[in-house]
């Protein structure tokens, strides 16, 4: 995938996730219920799903529109699952906080902190165990962390040198921080998040998440290593919290949709998110350093051309029917067989 390419797909993310926060946020209430999205984290999302090959195995969080997107997933079947249609990934029963896709590899989405994390070292073991040559990857934040599975994963992960690489998505970050090894939380007694896996011996890096070319290039570093039997590795991949995301809901009211003419004027967003948007949104910052060899008028029509696919992709989606309440109990038990 080229630079232009990763942009690209950064961008889809982005648009995708701001249609979210509108559907989320409108009077006639098409979505009921809360949304996470994952603005802010799409270099992680493009650069980690950029390096697997399309036979490994993807495991997320309840911040997963931007996962499923860069691994492949339609940005229609995404917003119909997220509106409970029948045209989801799930036929609309498992909602946003649990878009799955197996054809694409991503068995399961857990919306428990930290419940994928297993599921991502046991679907590792069955691929080493059956020499598939399959490797994982999972996604997880800071919080999940805290939770006891999170050492126990990555002890057993260690022992048996299991091909699963850990990528912890810290959007706590502040921007001067986010280069840096530290990771500060009142919330655990570690004074480096990165420590824990180190601790246990395990392959450790630190990366600024909101760069794309690096956690691609990290990851698939990571992922080769993993292949050869060397073990897990874990990634802190850091990044700035949005500002949109700070109350109880996702909300675009502080500035509205991104500007991509924003990455050549930082001075125009709105005072709330402008100094997030010149030192922390990563879509802007690799806009940025993309003019050196793009025109910014090819960005503008590439940002045009994703508007127009995501406002059909929500069109579809809406267009969609509701599940029937006489077929509540399909899709309840995989068939056997």
């Amino acid at each position: 995938m080229d630079r232009v390419e990763l942009w690209r797909s950064m961008l889809r993310i982005r648009r995708l996730e701001e249609a979210v926060v509108r559907l989320a946020e409108d009077a006639s209430r098409p979505i009921r219920g809360h949304v996470h999205v994952s603005i802010g984290q799409e270099a992680t999302a493009v650069g980690a799903c950029a390096a697997l090959e399309p036979h490994d195995h993807l495991f997320t969080t309840h911040r997963n529109h931007g996962h499923v997107l860069a691994r492949g997933g339609d940005p229609m079947r995404i917003l119909a699952e997220i509106l409970g249609r029948e045209a989801g990934y799930s036929h609309g029963r498992a909602g946003g906080f649990h878009v799955a896709a197996p054809d694409l590899g991503i068995l399961h989405t857990s919306a428990i902190v930290g419940g994928a994390i297993p599921l991502a070292a046991g679907a590792a073991f069955a691929a080493q165990r059956l020499g598939t040559g399959r490797a994982s990857l999972v996604f997880f934040g800071d919080g999940a962390m805290e939770e006891g599975v999170f050492s126990e994963t990555l002890n057993i992960a260690q022992l048996w040198k299991l091909p699963v690489v850990l990528l912890m998505e810290n959007n706590s970050v502040s921007p001067t921080e986010r280069g840096g090894r530290g990771s500060p939380t009142s919330e655990h007694s570690a004074a480096a998040l990165s420590d824990v896996p180190r601790a246990y011996g395990v392959q450790t890096q630190v990366i600024d998440g909101t760069d794309v070319e690096m956690v691609l290039e990290t990851t698939r570093r990571a992922l080769d290593g993993v292949r050869r039997g060397e073990g897990p590795v874990f990634i802190e991949a850091r990044t700035s919290r949005w500002p949109g995301n700070y109350g109880s809901s996702p909300t675009l009211s502080l500035s509205g949709a991104t500007d991509i003419s924003w990455a050549w004027m930082p001075a125009a967003p709105a005072e709330p998110v402008r100094a997030w948007s010149e030192r922390s949104d990563p879509v802007l910052a690799f806009a940025r350093r993309l003019l050196d060899s793009t025109p910014s008028q090819t960005l503008m029509d590439i940002d045009a051309a994703v508007c127009a696919e995501i406002a059909r992709a929500v069109d579809e989606a809406l267009s969609s029917p509701q599940p029937l309440p006489d077929s509540a109990l399909q899709y309840v038990l995989a068939p056997f067989g």
